[in-house]
């Protein structure tokens, strides 16, 4: 399987059943929960880990600039919305490395998004197949900044390589992607 959201917690849940402080634990247990709503696209689960002012930043190798990403819980939910109107919901995070702390979460490993061949399309990239869908790959570092609060306020995401570059030569079959269907 090349694209399996389970891999976005198995390291988070490794590592919230060892942890001893009860801030980092809360804070673990909040990540954890936002993967998972995330991947199973529940809605009200995934905004009930979001602070109402959170912010979300995009940092990039492409061209390596910043994406102002959605402000406010309002337009985080209208983000993920879109997310999942474009069909850009299958993520793998394969994470090999969470640091925690009273303050954040840092998730670091592999991304892999299945893009769909349309979108893909629509943004130049010569993909034969408009109804297949793409593998693109980085390595994407997260900072899951933790308000007073309890909440996620924002997601500050540092990708690396461009994980468009030859994503015309990863179509997917749909035997290569997890699905909870």
């Amino acid at each position: 399987m090349k694209i399996d959201p389970r891999k976005n917690w198995a390291l988070a849940e490794r590592r919230l059943a060892t942890e001893t402080d009860p801030i980092c634990k809360r804070n673990l247990a909040l990540v954890l929960a936002h993967m998972k709503a995330e991947a199973t696209l529940d809605f009200d689960g995934l905004l009930a880990t979001v602070a109402e002012n959170a912010e979300y930043h995009f940092f990039g190798s492409e061209g390596n600039s910043a994406f102002a990403g959605p402000k406010g819980k309002s337009n985080i939910e209208a983000f993920y919305k879109m997310i999942v109107e474009t069909g850009l919901y299958r993520i793998e995070h394969d994470i090999n490395r969470i640091v925690v702390d009273r303050f954040s979460v840092i998730t670091v490993g592999n991304m892999r998004i299945a893009y769909p061949g349309s979108l893909l399309q629509g943004m130049g990239y010569p993909v034969d197949d408009s109804g297949a869908l793409y593998m693109y790959e980085t390595q994407q570092l997260i900072v899951w900044p933790i308000d007073d609060g309890g909440l996620i306020a924002g997601e500050d995401s540092y990708s690396g390589q461009d994980g468009f570059i030859g994503i015309e030569d990863r179509q997917l079959a749909a035997v290569d992607i997890h699905s909870f269907d």
